[in-house]
């Protein structure tokens, strides 16, 4: 059996965050130009404020959804709060950046205390301008529940990070 190499599939993302799917849609991320890459290291100072993100797409009637999670709280050995939403932001026009969007759910700094986390960067294709809202909560969030409610369908792109306590070291062990 050929072994997996998607570094989406690999680390779980696809799984506990998410169904398989295809890219389609660039979607870059950076925060004070280092670019997110998936598996890249960062810690808490490095990631206070919000990121840049650049989102692809065919054109300006095209809109996006962006949201980033954390499917590890509150720790990676006990999830019980997975998903975390950290940050929502909609109608995002396609070839454009996210502060051209909606931010419904304002940017919260990753801040893990007890292991090693992911932190997803997921983008959907919307059906059309003002079709999604906030969700009530941010614990115990569920992004393809969230898709499912909002007709969002497969994601288009997605990226991930991971992130420990400023003092932590150490990466992420992934087990077969």
């Amino acid at each position: 059996m050929p072994r997996e190499t998607d570094p989406l599939v690999v680390a779980k993302i696809v799984g506990d965050v998410l169904d398989p799917f295809t890219k389609s849609v660039t979607l870059k991320v950076s925060y004070n130009g280092r670019d997110v890459s998936n598996g890249r290291e960062f810690k808490p100072s490095q990631v206070e404020r919000q990121p840049r993100v650049e989102v692809g797409g065919g054109d300006l009637q095209t809109f996006y959804t962006l949201l980033m999670v954390d499917p590890d709280a509150p720790s990676p050995s006990d999830p019980n709060l997975r998903e975390y939403l950290h940050w929502l932001v909609t109608d995002i026009p396609g070839t454009t950046a996210v502060n051209f969007g909606q931010e419904v759910s304002c940017y919260e700094c990753p801040k893990p205390t007890m292991g090693i986390h992911r932190f997803v960067f997921v983008l959907f294709q919307q059906l059309g301008r003002q079709t999604v809202y906030a969700p009530g909560w941010r614990q115990n969030f569920n992004t393809k529940e969230f898709a499912e409610l909002y007709n969002l369908g497969s994601p288009v792109a997605a990226v991930y990070f991971n992130c420990q306590r400023e003092s932590g070291s150490g990466g992420r062990r992934i087990s077969n």
